[in-house]
């Protein structure tokens, strides 16, 4: 897994690529931790290059999600598609966030 963070004037983007799951959604915490202490009006998140996501890194998006809307600020996801797409599809949290 891999997260490259771009900050815009308004926007903060993250872009991860590779699998999300059990082993790798640790890794990621410590980077959506460190995006949600700047309070961003705008975060969007970039999914085009994910290859899979398990319930642990559906937690992750979850949570970045409620700590970034609690401080008044919004996440958007983009670009799911594939086994992806299809656990947030189930899950239904394409509707909350944005897909």
């Amino acid at each position: 897994m891999k997260c490259v963070r771009t900050d815009r004037e308004n926007d903060l983007r993250l872009q991860i690529e590779g699998s999300l799951d059990a082993l790798t959604a640790r890794d990621i915490r410590p980077i959506l931790d460190e995006v949600v202490s700047v309070k961003p009006k705008l975060v969007t998140v970039d999914l085009q290059a994910l290859t899979s996501i398990d319930s642990s890194g559906v937690g992750a998006l979850v949570s970045l999600f409620k700590r970034v809307k609690a401080d008044g600020g919004q996440v958007v996801v983009v670009g799911a598609h594939e086994q992806p797409l299809a656990v947030l599809r189930v899950l239904k949290l394409d509707r909350i966030l944005g897909l």
